[in-house]
C-alpha cells in the first residue's frame, strides 16, 4: 500500500495512534511530510464569525477563525488557496512571507501592498495562519502553546462585559471573572447623545458637562457594585475628540479604572499620547491597530498603557506573539481583544499562556449561545480559561451548527 493511500485511509484518531504514537515509542520525532491540498473559508448567516480550514494531502486538517471584515472569505477561496497549494503547511513563517508579498504566486496582485494596515486581506491571512498553527499542533501531537515557547502560566484570567451595576454583580457571582468591562454604548445612550449640540452625531463627539456626568454616573454605579479593588474597564468605542477624552478621563480618575479603552480613534499616536500624558487613567487600544508595524509608533511614543491586539485580524497568532514581545521591551501589558467564538478564544488563550506581559483576555461572547454553539463546549473555571491540552487549538467546530448557519454559496467545511 502506498504511504499516501495509507494515511488517507486512517481517521484522525488512528492517525495519532499509528503514526505519532509509534514515533514516540521509538523516541523519535514523528512529524509527517504534508502538502496543502486546499484552503477553504465559509461565512455564516447573521454572524460576524467566519471559519477557514486547511486541508492536506494526507487528510490532516487545521481550522482557524477570522472576523470584522467583508470579503476576506473570497480572498481565501479565490486567491490564497491556489497560491499555497502544494506547500508544506508546517513552514508557517515561509507561508506568511509569501502571503505578505505584493503579488501572490499564480494570482492577481494582492489586495494590499506588503502587509498593509488592516482590511480584508490581512484578516484573511490571520485566519489562514491560525488554521496553519492548529494543523501544526495536530501534526506534532502537541497543544498550541508548546509551539510558541511554552507556558509561563497555566490558566488565563478572563474579563467579560456588563451593561450596568446589576449585571456586573450577577456576572461576578456566577463566573468569578477577575474583570469586567462596561461601555458608554452597551445600552442605548440616545438620551446622552441628545444632550449635545448635535443630537444625531454619535462619533467625533465634543462632550459637554451633562454628557460627561452621565458617563461618570454609569462608572460610579458599577464601581460601587464591584467594590474598589475589582478590575473595571470602560469602553468608549472611539467616540470622542481629544479634548473631551482628556476631560472625561480626569473626571473618572477617582474610580481607579483598570483602563479607558479607545477614547479616540487609533489613527493618531500623538493624539493618544497626549491623552495618556494628561490623565492618571490608563489608556488602552489595539483592536484596530494592525501588525507590529502598526504598534511601533504607539509604543515608541508611550501612547498606550495597555495594548489589545486582535489575533483574528492583526496578522495571526505569531504576529500577536511578536507584538507582545515588542511591547514587553516597553513594559507594556497585553490584553488581547476577543470577540471570537470559543475556537478563536482558545487559540488566543494558548498564545496568552506564553506571554510574560499578559494582563487579561477578553471573551466578549462567553454567554452568547448563538456563538458558543458553533464549537464544542469550553468553560471558564473560577473566571479563568485553561488552554486545552489536546493537539493544536484543542477545540473542534460543531460541524452541524456551522453547516446550519452556512451562508448561500459556500460549501461546508
Amino acid at each position: 500500500m502506498k504511504r499516501r493511500t495509507f494515511f488517507r485511509g486512517l481517521g484522525a484518531a488512528a492517525f495519532y495512534r499509528e503514526f505519532l504514537g509509534a514515533g514516540r515509542a521509538q523516541g523519535t520525532s514523528a512529524v509527517p511530510t504534508l502538502k496543502i491540498r486546499e484552503i477553504r473559508a465559509v461565512r455564516l448567516r447573521g454572524l460576524n464569525n467566519r471559519f477557514v480550514r486547511v486541508y492536506t494531502d494526507q487528510g490532516l486538517t487545521g481550522t482557524g477563525e477570522f472576523l470584522d471584515t467583508l470579503g476576506a472569505e473570497y480572498i481565501i477561496n479565490d486567491n490564497i488557496s491556489a497560491a499555497l497549494a502544494g506547500r508544506d503547511p508546517l513552514d508557517v513563517e515561509g507561508l506568511l512571507s509569501t502571503l505578505w508579498q505584493d503579488k501572490l504566486p499564480g494570482s492577481a496582485p494582492s489586495a494590499v501592498f506588503v502587509r498593509g494596515l488592516g482590511g480584508p486581506y490581512l484578516t484573511a491571512v490571520s485566519g489562514v495562519e491560525m488554521a496553519l498553527w492548529d494543523l501544526a499542533g495536530k501534526a506534532m501531537g502537541v497543544p498550541l502553546y508548546r509551539l510558541f515557547g511554552g507556558r509561563v502560566r497555566d490558566r488565563i484570567p478572563v474579563y467579560l462585559h456588563a451593561v450596568d451595576a446589576a449585571e456586573a454583580k450577577t456576572l461576578i457571582a456566577q463566573t468569578k471573572v477577575p474583570g469586567l468591562k462596561i461601555g458608554i454604548d452597551y445600552k442605548p445612550w440616545t438620551a446622552t447623545i441628545r444632550k449635545g449640540t448635535e443630537p444625531d452625531k454619535s462619533s467625533g463627539l465634543h462632550l459637554n458637562n451633562p454628557q460627561m456626568d452621565d458617563i461618570a454616573a454609569l462608572v460610579a454605579s458599577v464601581r460601587e457594585a464591584t467594590g474598589p479593588g475589582y478590575n473595571l474597564m470602560l469602553e468608549c468605542h472611539t467616540r470622542f475628540d481629544t479634548e473631551s477624552a482628556i476631560q472625561l478621563c480626569r473626571l473618572l480618575e477617582p474610580y481607579r479604572l483598570t483602563w479607558v479603552e479607545e477614547p479616540i480613534p487609533p489613527d493618531n499616536p500623538d493624539a493618544m499620547a497626549r491623552i495618556r500624558s494628561q490623565t492618571r487613567v490608563p489608556i488602552a487600544a489595539g483592536e484596530n491597530i494592525y501588525t507590529r508595524y502598526g504598534y511601533r509608533p504607539f509604543l515608541e511614543k508611550e501612547a498606550l498603557s495597555v495594548i489589545q491586539p486582535d489575533m483574528c485580524k492583526t496578522g495571526g497568532l505569531l504576529e500577536g506573539r511578536k507584538i507582545a514581545a515588542m511591547a514587553e521591551v516597553y513594559y507594556v501589558p497585553v490584553a488581547p481583544h476577543g470577540v471570537a467564538s470559543p475556537l478563536g478564544t482558545m487559540a488566543y488563550a494558548h498564545v496568552s499562556a506564553d506571554i510574560p506581559n499578559l494582563l487579561m483576555l477578553e471573551w466578549t461572547h462567553y454567554l452568547n449561545q448563538s456563538i458558543t454553539a458553533l464549537t464544542e463546549p469550553v468553560k471558564l473555571e473560577d473566571g479563568y480559561l485553561t488552554p486545552a491540552g489536546k493537539p493544536g487549538i484543542g477545540v473542534a467546530l460543531n460541524e452541524d451548527a456551522v453547516k446550519e448557519r452556512l451562508d448561500a454559496g459556500f460549501r461546508p467545511l
